[in-house]
């Protein structure tokens, strides 16, 4: 999730560009994975006023087309102070596919989720009509991430974070663009905002980025449950800054099916130092990543 000229990136003009599937993939933050079949497809934050997919064909990076404008969603306020569209995730199911966003700043009008539908992972999507969420007494609706639970059959989202650094848990109704209701959920140590859940061989994994995106205390966290219910346990740091590469963070898990490996595609900060604030524009990179007999994960390295 991120705010003003941080969001700026070189999408629009990479369209139909082809960039090699090696670190750093592209300029880009905040992204969201779809695996379907043997494609991967990756959702980063744009501009702030539109929002494009990549994909990996043969091997290397394509920016595809728009899916979805700021100007296209009718309940967008369009006045001062302007507003950002942001941290996507997509969910395909029933034969279509489900775009969720944000729309912010919080202040001083309150954030809100938006989904939106199309026949195709490339678009265009069209916006619901209403808000799927309204942030409001010390929650920001911001960084929708969706899971389909293999066991139970049913559609949850996470939301929320930044400054108000409160997470939610929802199931979704069958039609995928309105709530059924809400979940109790704990929330995580050190949670901050884009909580993530996948589930492997009977564990869910809960993960999320701690810090500010700007600076270097920026990781990722993550805990681990026998269910969605829980009961979840802190597992600890799992993603953080090193020596070469600042600030990782707001990431997604998928299982790649060019190799079979689990990876985590999430966003950096290459050619800064210190401690932040870093200006310029964060890179999205792709790790695989290592599970322990136990269940847990490995720390992850960043690589080149």
């Amino acid at each position: 999730m991120r705010r003003g000229a941080s969001l700026a990136l070189a999408v629009a003009l990479l369209a139909g560009c082809a960039t090699p599937a090696h670190n750093p993939l592209f300029a880009g933050a905040d992204p969201a994975v779809l695996v379907e079949h043997d494609t991967v497809r990756l959702l980063p934050t744009g501009r702030g006023d539109t929002l494009r997919g990549w994909v990996r064909e043969r091997g290397r990076w394509r920016a595809g087309p728009p899916l979805i404008a700021l100007a296209d969603i009718r309940w967008a306020p369009d006045g001062a102070p302007r507003h950002f569209l942001w941290a996507p995730d997509m969910l395909a199911t029933n034969g279509r596919y489900y775009l969720y966003y944000s729309i912010g700043p919080q202040n001083p009008t309150p954030s809100r989720i938006g989904v939106a539908t199309a026949v195709s992972p490339d678009g265009p999507f069209v916006d619901s009509g209403r808000p799927l969420l309204t942030g409001g007494a010390g929650f920001e609706a911001i960084d929708p991430a969706v899971f389909a639970d293999p066991h139970d059959g049913r559609t949850y989202l996470l939301a929320g974070g930044s400054a108000g650094a409160r997470l939610r848990m929802f199931e979704l109704a069958s039609d995928r663009v309105s709530i059924a209701r809400e979940l109790p959920v704990t929330q995580p140590p050190d949670f901050t905002e884009g909580a993530y859940l996948h589930e492997r061989d009977g564990t869910y994994y809960l993960s999320y980025s701690h810090g500010r995106y700007d600076r270097g205390d920026y990781s990722v966290h993550y805990e681990t449950a026998p269910s969605v219910a829980g009961p979840w346990t802190y597992r600890g740091r799992l993603l953080a800054s090193d020596s070469r590469y600042k600030g990782p963070g707001h990431h997604s898990f998928f299982r790649d099916p060019a190799d079979g490996r689990w990876k985590i595609a999430y966003h950096r900060w290459e050619h800064v130092s210190g401690d932040g604030p870093y200006r310029g524009e964060r890179q999205v990179a792709i790790e695989t990543i290592r599970y322990l007999r136990d269940g847990r994960i490995a720390p992850i390295r960043m690589t080149p």
